[in-house]
């Protein structure tokens, strides 16, 4: 069918010329803040010895940014909608930097700690708006899937990236400069985002906030990625564990039969129930536990089993980076508009499982260019493919009011994905290796041959997990393939008059395209 306008601030308004250096600003924030999640894992050990951190806290310097991240999200998303996404956007920046800074500067553990759970939330305002933005500024299809086919590379590759800065900064200069680098990104970001960035009139959501949806479902997420956490260090038996897990249940069924009953929800459940989607948040989450899982078992396999430097290790992460870049701009921006959803995010999956079943075949000397090397290019390949029409699809048809929580779900899918990839699969590794050594610690009579045990005994363990990451896959790809439906993504979906209630009189739908 035609074009609908259903806004008339849509139609005088036309395309902002602009929104294509916003998009530059946008990339260089989401850049930040995904790589933030890797960068400081190579820095760690040096930033342990040098504070004095004890090895019963040194995991909170990760889990402090995870839980503020991940736990306040949705509050960020929806703020974001009903303040208006650039200034969330620039306040992020500004928090996010400061925080880095302080980071930086840490003189001891505490420190350390408070600086990491405000980069987590000032984060959870940044990323939101960030994808929210995009949403509501690109509605034209074929300009839709070029942004969102570099945001989607960025999104994919970033963690990668992570890799490789936190190796080049902590080997060759300090590793107070893991934080230090967030801030001249930050200020080039919101210095270009207050120049360049307009946001379109009639998408901000006037409603009042729903404080007790925001309350249970802060402490439901905090909760549940905790318990993941927990599980890693803890063993899923833990008492602290399983009640994590238990309360993280209560409270997300009474944030979801809260938000079924109250006039002005903090996360409407028409964005979650649309079947599109519904298949995108839960592919994402599927498909982000296999990859942290290959980031974690390769970055070890290369440098505990190889022996690589923390450099060589990051540089051997880019043919999957350039992969990611690759079926992003090259293949899901140029297809997104012509064929539907599912036919790039299935195909995408698929590829991906090769890629991580190849990698089951580790062994202790496998050869990065034949066996590495192909693997990491399926891998960039296929997952790039998948994420680019899965972000678009995200908030493709939802209300513009409702384009930041939309769009902090698919963050939260992806850093809940992220919490259960790194404990669920780090313990079947774990429980494999173990189980390797006893029934093979009788033919280890000499030393060497005790070296060469433990070796092998972690591969076994990295190539059972990764086992897990392939099924993973082919269960993210049969979701896509029963649940997304949408065609191709040529333009933003009508809101239905129905879906209109309680979001205010300034949220008006924009330029739409009925399918």
């Amino acid at each position: 069918m035609p074009e609908i306008s259903t806004s008339a601030t849509a139609q005088k308004a036309g395309p902002d010329p602009r929104r294509w250096k916003a998009l530059a600003f946008i990339a260089i924030a989401q850049l930040m803040v995904v790589l933030d999640a890797t960068i400081v894992n190579i820095a760690l050990p040096s930033a342990q010895s040098d504070l004095g951190i004890s090895d019963a806290n040194r995991q909170w310097v990760i889990t402090a940014y995870a839980l503020a991240f991940g736990g306040l999200l949705l509050f960020g998303g929806r703020i974001a909608d009903m303040w208006g996404r650039k200034r969330t956007f620039v306040t992020g920046l500004a928090g996010f930097a400061a925080a880095s800074a302080l980071g930086g500067a840490a003189t001891g553990e505490t420190m350390m700690l408070v600086a990491r759970a405000l980069q987590g939330a000032f984060g959870a305002l940044l990323a939101p708006a960030a994808l929210s933005l995009l949403a509501v500024m690109f509605t034209d299809g074929k300009e839709r899937a070029k942004a969102f086919g570099i945001y989607g590379a960025i999104a994919g590759g970033g963690g990668a990236i992570g890799l490789i800065l936190g190796g080049v900064l902590t080997e060759y200069m300090d590793w107070r400069w893991t934080f230090y680098v967030n801030v001249p990104f930050a200020i080039i970001a919101a210095l270009g985002a207050a120049t360049v960035i307009r946001e379109p009139g009639g998408t901000r959501n006037r409603a009042a906030l729903d404080i007790p949806g925001v309350i249970l479902s802060t402490l439901g997420l905090v909760s549940l990625v905790y318990g993941f956490t927990r599980a890693e260090t803890d063993g899923w038996r833990d008492g602290g564990t399983i009640g994590m897990f238990v309360a993280a249940a209560v409270l997300l069924v009474s944030f979801a039969l809260v938000e079924a009953k109250v006039r002005t929800p903090l996360l409407p459940l028409r964005v979650v129930t649309d079947r599109n989607r519904g298949g995108i948040y839960l592919s994402l989450g599927l498909a982000t536990i296999a990859m942290f899982g290959l980031f974690l078992f390769l970055t070890y396999y290369l440098q505990v089993v190889k022996g690589y430097s923390p450099v060589r290790t990051g540089v051997a992460f880019l043919p999957m980076v350039a992969g990611m870049i690759t079926g992003s701009t090259q293949i899901g921006a140029r297809l997104m508009t012509r064929v539907p959803s599912r036919l790039l995010m299935a195909p995408g999956f698929l590829v991906a499982a090769l890629g991580m079943l190849l990698l089951t075949q580790l062994e202790v000397d496998s050869s990065y260019p034949a066996l590495i090397l192909p693997a990491e290019i399926l891998l960039g390949l296929g997952l790039g493919t998948a994420f680019m029409p899965a972000m678009s699809l995200a908030t493709h048809g939802v209300q513009p009011s409702d384009a930041g929580v939309a769009s902090a779900m698919v963050n939260t899918s992806q850093q809940v994905g992220g919490a259960i990839g790194t404990a669920l699969l780090n313990t079947i590794a774990a429980s494999a290796t173990t189980s390797y050594v006893t029934s093979h610690v009788a033919e280890a009579t000499t030393k060497p041959a005790q070296q060469m045990l433990k070796l092998e005994a972690m591969v076994h363990g990295y190539t059972s997990a990764i086992w897990w990451a392939v099924g993973i896959l082919l269960v993210s790809a049969t979701i896509v393939t029963v649940f997304v439906n949408a065609r191709g993504q040529g333009g933003q979906s009508p809101a239905k008059p129905a879906d209109s209630e309680a979001t205010g009189d300034d949220a008006e739908p924009v330029l739409v395209a009925m399918h």
